[in-house]
């Protein structure tokens, strides 16, 4: 699973990028809102395997709570704490004594950027900071397009109100300012919750708590 892990975050981005500013850009000739869009052509929403992803934006939007303890007796192969993503159900599990589970509704990887296995949470952030990866950065010099080196945490970064890392990879548990996005499967492999599901699930998972991503 360390392979895997380490082998897609090489290649994929941290599922958000920095946000805009107010200029426009130019993208193929037309104008563009913000940079997002000229990057990656728009902002997606939640209509299942659509292959523009989604990476947020607006001022501090924290969506709606989705979590439900629902009876979840498969549950009790595992300790209470532990964190099941099911992505095809586009649902995270949060482990509860007694065979139920809190159940979250979640944004998912899109088409290319899926994966599965198991890790641990390494650490938790409160309105973490974004760092673009450098070849990101790289490449976006190049079409005229200048990010960021850091975006700090806050209502307007699409990391959202918490963050729970995965492991030694990229890839986290994290909020969004943009919850019409939650229910697809839209980001670049980080799993996402509305900021009000990811603030009550920060407060209950605990670091080194294992996380377990099924297809």
């Amino acid at each position: 699973m360390r392979r895997t892990l380490l082998t897609l975050s090489a290649i994929v981005l941290a599922a958000a990028v920095a946000m805009p500013t107010a200029s426009a850009e130019s993208r193929n000739g037309k104008q563009c809102s913000n940079f997002i869009e000229c990057i990656f052509g728009g902002i997606g929403n939640n209509n299942g395997d659509r292959s523009r992803p989604s990476f947020g934006g607006g001022g501090g939007n924290y969506g709606p709570s989705t979590r439900k303890l629902i009876n979840f007796p498969q549950g009790s192969r595992h300790k209470t704490g532990t964190i099941i993503v099911d992505t095809s159900e586009r649902n995270l599990y949060l482990i509860q004594p007694g065979g139920k589970a809190y159940k979250y509704r979640v944004g998912v990887g899109r088409q290319g950027f899926q994966w599965s296995g198991s890790a641990k949470i390494s650490r938790k952030a409160e309105w973490p900071s974004w760092t673009p990866p450098k070849r990101m950065i790289a490449r976006e010099k190049k079409k005229g397009i200048i990010l960021p080196a850091r975006m700090e945490g806050g209502p307007n970064n699409p990391l959202g109100a918490r963050s729970l890392y995965i492991g030694s990879s990229l890839y986290r548990i994290h909020g969004t300012n943009n919850p019409s996005s939650i229910g697809g499967a839209v980001s670049s492999g980080c799993i996402r919750l509305t900021n009000t599901d990811i603030i009550d699930l920060h407060k209950r998972a605990r670091v080194g708590a294992r996380v377990i991503v099924r297809r």
